[in-house]
């Protein structure tokens, strides 16, 4: 699995011009899912995300956790982290996983979240959607469950 998590102030996610979703301080997570996923990927993921320290202490260093902050997570699945670019122009999506893999993974992974306290908003897999994000900092981190 792929997670980019982005540093934010504020972000939302909108279906039909409809907020679905919507966080202030805290994370965005755009999640891919490949077809060599599991469980253990997302328990992984997990630990990783609810435990990274790049949130200020009183002296300004990156040294809180989202956990210690008080933070959200927006969660937006994303199959496009798995787009293949070495051949051609139009990228080729084989390797992200089927929907009912992906959905399955990814429901777990925020429900994994869920359970280790923090508060998850999500948007809707497979939907068409618009987020909107304030990325604070810019802190942008990529994380890759197969480069553990």
């Amino acid at each position: 699995m792929k997670v980019v998590v982005q540093r934010s102030l504020a972000a939302s996610v909108k279906i039909n011009e409809k907020i679905v979703g919507e966080i202030d301080k805290g994370f965005v997570l755009l999640v891919g899912v490949t077809e060599t996923d599991s469980e253990v990927d997302v328990d992984y993921l997990v630990g990783k995300i609810s435990k990274m320290r790049v949130f200020e202490d009183d002296a300004g260093k990156m040294n809180l956790s989202i956990e210690q902050i008080g933070g959200k997570i927006l969660s937006i699945s994303q199959f496009t982290l798995y787009a293949d670019t070495k051949k051609g122009n139009r990228p080729s999506f084989i390797k992200a996983a089927g929907a009912e893999q992906a959905t399955a993974l990814y429901d777990s992974l925020n429900n994994k979240l869920r359970k280790s306290g923090l508060i998850v908003e999500t948007g809707e897999f497979g939907a068409d959607m618009a987020v909107s994000l304030v990325n604070d900092g810019p802190v942008t981190i990529i994380l890759d469950s197969q480069n553990k």
